[in-house]
């Protein structure tokens, strides 16, 4: 499956029955912490003024996996100055895993659309009226943000971790040929249900979790759509990225070598 335009057209769009209006469509933004006290209300300060000035509607959940430095507080107090309509605190006690992260989530994600992101800056919200838009344009089920395609581009990082990060989404390509130009990437929106039926079908745990999300919309014959984007470094908190996770994305890319 191609990863947008050139894999298929697209679906046509789900219809409201006659004399009923099209219901608004809502956007739950999934946003994973841990360690992210300083980063957190930023983001969500950020997300809420996206939002805001484009009149989409939205609501943003936290999933805290038990942070040691107090990011649980800054969410409550978060939740307190937005409102519990828009600000949702649903934490866990301890580290649990992003699909689980995700799984809890959208437990409580009242939106038709699902949009999952970084807490730590990486991500600027300024993309997402760019995936909005994008995924209206084609109806696609899910719609990427790629660092390497068009004017997207990674900031920030030393040449080791821009070679590490390059070397797997080159790898990748070439073993799984997933139809995407970043795999590797957690800056995207679903479709709900869409979501919902890609975790069901995946097992990578980690980093390893990204990839095997898209490789499995290509095997479910999911329409993707891309939007060149920004990535920059975390201004704040030290990257979760060490050679534990390298290595555990090599066997998990082996292991989706195998099986798909």
């Amino acid at each position: 499956m191609a990863s947008e335009e050139a894999s298929r057209s697209p679906r046509r769009s789900r219809r409201e029955p006659e004399g009923r209006a099209p219901r608004q469509d809502k956007y739950s933004v999934l946003l994973p912490t841990y360690n992210e006290r300083e980063n957190l209300p930023l983001i969500v300060w950020l997300l809420v003024k996206s939002f805001s000035e484009s009149g989409i509607n939205y609501e943003i959940i936290i999933i805290d996996d038990g942070s040691p430095d107090g990011t649980r507080d800054v969410a409550e107090q978060l939740e307190k100055i937005y409102g519990s309509d828009k600000i949702l605190l649903r934490p866990r006690e301890k580290k649990l895993g992003l699909g689980t992260a995700y799984i809890h989530g959208m437990k409580h994600a009242t939106g038709n659309y699902v949009i999952i992101m970084d807490a730590d800056l990486s991500h600027h919200p300024k993309f997402i009226p760019e995936f909005i838009r994008k995924q209206k344009e084609g109806n696609f089920d899910i719609v990427s943000g790629t660092r390497y395609k068009g004017n997207g581009g990674v900031y920030g990082w030393d040449l080791k971790r821009k070679i590490i990060s390059r070397g797997a989404n080159f790898i990748t390509q070439i073993l799984l040929r997933p139809g995407a130009s970043d795999l590797t990437g957690s800056f995207r929106l679903y479709r709900k249900e869409v979501l919902q039926k890609l975790i069901e079908k995946c097992v990578s745990k980690g980093y390893v979790f990204q990839m095997e999300m898209i490789v499995r919309a290509r095997q479910l014959n999911y329409t993707i759509g891309e939007v060149p984007i920004s990535f920059v470094d975390r201004v704040y908190g030290e990257s979760k990225l060490g050679g534990n996770e390298i290595v555990s994305f090599l066997k998990g890319l082996l292991t989706l070598f195998a099986t798909t």
